[in-house]
């Protein structure tokens, strides 16, 4: 197996034609050299998507909420300053935390045991925890600042622009990947309901927007093999030879981008992160959309499972589109908020008020639309 060195690496993703400002065309919808670009390598790299201030004003939140974790495990009760931790309690933490550097999922079951092989498990500094939070649940719930990037109508653009005006949510967390502690996720495609759809086409599975709030590299980041959506189910095993020393695959590139940028990733990418064993932290706020045509009466995988996605149920998962909306109009007032199709003329239904959050996006997360 050949594997490249991290400069180099970095150097070939960099080349791809695949990275610059959002740009829209005449009909409002993405330039179409960003759409094909986008579908031939599975990710795009959005440049400058969020300003400096909306940027600081994420990261005190983001440690704001971090500092209420259970600390020192997961099962405990206080956080570290001997407060009751956030999400104590609720039916779902808003926390995942795994032991430092290590990889939780990577040849297990989880998560349908999407990721067959596990990552390499560097030894952490004699003073690290025992455990660290890899992952925010029901950010939406919990983070005022990501409520207000999920409504920037840029990224709703984005998302109508490649699923459809009806486009539907799938899940938000955030991934914290602190400096010489953060675990890794081993390889992966996001997908698991239409491998075997007579209608299977690149873009039935949806796909993410990841903003960055400090930068991705090439030690903190995810890697991607270019042009993986297309191949179809992916046999990740045997893409590693026998008794190799690294989980490194050929051909994969870091997404690499600074602070504000935002990637778009096809969830049928073949896609990973090592365990942060570099000296540079990454936050990553993480959304998705689907197509409604992918969702609708399918029998959902990962989260949401079990649960049937009537029209009604999206719809009602749907609404924090619409609040997302309101909450970011009410505080950039300047900008030009984006109209949701499937809840148009519906507003005032979906307004930033107390009772409505209350409604909508208590334990949200138990409404997620996965395929």
């Amino acid at each position: 197996m050949t594997i490249v060195a991290d400069d180099v690496a970095e150097q070939e993703a960099r080349a791809l034609p695949n990275r610059g400002p959002i740009c829209f065309g005449p009909d409002g919808l993405l330039e179409p050299g960003i759409v094909e670009a986008y579908n031939t390598y599975g990710f795009y790299v959005f440049e400058g998507v969020i300003d400096e201030g909306e940027i600081a004003e994420a990261r005190a939140e983001v440690d704001a909420v971090l500092a209420r974790a259970p600390y020192p495990t997961s099962k405990s009760p206080t956080d570290r300053n001997g407060q009751p931790a956030l999400g104590v309690g609720d039916a779902v933490s808003p926390f995942i935390m795994a032991a430092p550097l290590s990889d939780p999922v990577g040849g297990t079951r989880a998560n349908n045991g999407r990721h067959p092989v596990k990552m390499l498990e560097p030894s952490p500094t004699d003073d690290a925890p025992p455990e660290i939070t890899y992952l925010i649940l029901r950010p939406l719930e919990v983070l005022e600042t990501f409520l207000c990037i999920y409504g920037h109508p840029q990224l709703l653009k984005v998302a109508e622009s490649i699923n459809g005006p009806d486009f539907t949510p799938f899940n938000e967390v955030v991934f914290v990947k602190e400096p010489g502690l953060g675990p890794s996720v081993a390889w992966h495609q996001d997908g698991q309901t239409h491998w075997d759809n007579p209608a299977w086409e690149p873009n039935i599975h949806g796909f993410n927007l990841q903003v960055q709030l400090y930068g991705s590299t090439p030690g903190n980041g995810v890697w991607i093999i270019p042009g993986s959506h297309t191949w179809g189910k992916a046999d990740i095993r045997s893409m590693f030879e026998p008794d190799a020393e690294s989980d490194r695959l050929p051909d994969a590139v870091p997404m690499v981008c600074g602070p504000g940028d935002c990637f778009i990733t096809n969830r049928q990418a073949v896609h990973g992160s090592y365990a942060n064993a570099s000296d540079d932290r990454r936050v990553t706020v993480n959304f998705g959309f689907h197509k409604r045509s992918s969702v609708l009466d399918q029998q959902g995988v990962l989260s949401g499972k079990g649960n049937v996605y009537t029209d009604d149920y999206i719809r009602e998962r749907a609404r924090c589109i619409a609040l997302a909306i309101d909450a970011r109009s009410q505080r950039f007032v300047d900008e030009t908020p984006y109209t949701y199709a499937p809840l148009a003329g519906e507003e005032d239904q979906n307004r930033d008020t107390v009772q409505n959050r209350a409604e909508i996006l208590t334990n949200y997360n138990k409404r997620d639309i996965g395929i």
